[in-house]
């Protein structure tokens, strides 16, 4: 079945089908003879993403962006009128909105006498339309294109709408979780550490706000970025655009043609995209990735100190040897899939604003893997949700735990004396606090009782707890 934004693999019940047509066999794949997890272990997470980056999509894509092309072109080309009304185009998109496996394996058929993927793709569509009625348009197909014309417009087009219609939405719903925490837990005090140390007081709700503030930010400078393609012939000139119609603005046309893909164009190129625009797309994603990795760890240490405990599930194993185990393994698949997902993103960003002269090959295999960052990335969306709702809140071992550290009120008590001109308060709570002595409330009190500041700053001192101490961010 096809989604409407592209191809989807038949699913049975033994795993996921997909044809090529070698020796006249199907080779048949499921999860357990996948190599990559992303077709196997992990599959039922991210199998929509194959409507965007499999080879059949990728296929189905770059006839869009050729019949397109075409249709665009019989805008500004009296030789192309014959298409210009809705009956023939209708017919022409079906060539990709109906697109199934078998047209895919056509098109690979072809390609094995080409030994070229986008010249295989150009004889497929003349295949599809070869009649007398559209034989007049069949040599306006990639009409004065290169392979790279199609790639970097299909490939950026399909990154889109793989972000926008698969991968926000589950971020949006992972933020709205994480959001939603920082509500509920608004007022619960918690014990803060820097390098480890008990620190001043927070809230659980506030560093649950942390996490959801970050990603909103990124997301905001994510939507800044351009996408684009691009689109300027064999070095970007278009050359032979011009020299067959001169006296047409093919300018003007390439970036009509990228605004109706719903894209920007990156006008000044070689024969490649620059892809500093997608590489900007990536680090973004590779930002956002490294923040659910400080997430992750962050709640993995609030389990391991027993501020959550997680739900019991009747049959599930923690360990093998171990039967009391019952670990925080959601959180940790997902720091691993981003892991792998920021180190996709890292080379990709790295190495596609890079090529020799006016073009090389070393672009083309790194954006055929374009979706597994994107793939691993949405696997530890859902890890970190399945992760999240497990979560017990265990707040008696957080107030416990903040009520034992009760020289983290030193800052607030030095700054008080501070603003009351008291000398060398600093100096005098660090006497008191840095020591290897527990600080008992009734040490602290008498402590207050013996400075030298009038009965209502002593008050004011005395009603500070490590509870209420938290500040501004605190609701």
């Amino acid at each position: 079945m096809m989604s409407a934004s592209g191809l989807r693999l038949r699913n049975d019940k033994n795993g996921y089908i997909w044809g090529t047509n070698i020796k006249n066999n199907l080779m048949t794949l499921n999860p357990l003879t996948a190599i990559s997890p992303i077709d196997g272990r992990y599959r039922n997470k991210v199998e929509d993403l194959s409507d965007y980056f499999s080879e059949a999509a990728l296929i189905r894509y770059r006839i869009r962006i050729e019949i397109e092309y075409l249709i665009c072109l019989s805008e500004v080309l009296p030789q192309l009128e014959k298409i210009r009304n809705d009956e023939d185009r209708r017919r022409l998109r079906a060539l990709y909105e109906d697109f199934s496996l078998q047209d895919a394996e056509r098109v690979k058929e072809i390609e094995r006498t080409t030994n070229h993927d986008v010249k295989a793709i150009e004889y497929f569509i003349k295949e599809q339309i070869s009649d007398d009625e559209f034989g007049p348009v069949l040599e306006f197909v990639h009409f004065g294109l290169t392979s790279q014309d199609i790639n970097n417009s299909a490939q950026p087009l399909a990154l889109k709408e793989a972000l926008h219609e698969q991968w926000r939405p589950r971020l949006d719903k992972l933020l709205s979780e994480i959001n939603q925490r920082a509500e509920a837990w608004a007022a619960i005090p918690m014990l803060a550490r820097t390098h480890g140390q008990p620190a001043s007081p927070t809230t659980l709700g506030k560093e649950m706000r942390v996490y959801g503030y970050r990603l909103e930010r990124q997301l905001a400078l994510l939507d800044l970025v351009p996408q684009t393609i691009k689109f300027g012939g064999a070095t970007g000139n278009m050359n032979a655009h011009h020299v067959a119609f001169p006296e047409i603005d093919w300018r003007n046309f390439a970036n009509r043609f990228a605004h109706h893909l719903g894209m920007g164009l990156e006008e000044y190129t070689t024969q490649i995209s620059n892809y500093d625009n997608l590489a900007a797309l990536l680090d973004g994603l590779k930002r956002i990735s490294t923040i659910l990795i400080d997430f992750c760890r962050d709640i993995w240490m609030y389990v391991s100190m027993e501020y959550f405990k997680q739900k019991i599930k009747e049959g599930e194993v923690g360990s093998s040897a171990m039967p009391h185990k019952v670990n925080p393994i959601d959180f940790e698949n997902a720091e691993g899939n981003l892991g792998i997902a920021v180190a996709y993103l890292e080379h990709l960003a790295h190495k596609l604003p890079i090529s020799r002269l006016q073009r090389d090959l070393t672009d083309s295999t790194v954006m055929r893997n374009i979706g597994m960052p994107v793939a691993h990335m949405m696997i530890a969306f859902s890890s970190i949700l399945k992760g999240l709702d497990k979560l017990i809140l265990h707040e008696d071992t957080i107030l416990a735990d903040l009520d034992e550290a009760l020289p983290v009120v030193a800052e607030a008590l030095q700054t008080i004396l501070r603003r009351e001109g008291y000398p060398k308060p600093y100096e005098a709570l660090k006497k008191l606090t840095r020591t290897n002595e527990k600080l008992t409330r009734e040490h602290l009190e008498d402590f207050i009782d013996h400075l030298e500041v009038s009965p209502e700053v002593k008050e004011e001192m005395k009603r500070i707890t490590p509870r209420n101490y938290t500040g501004v961010y605190s609701k």
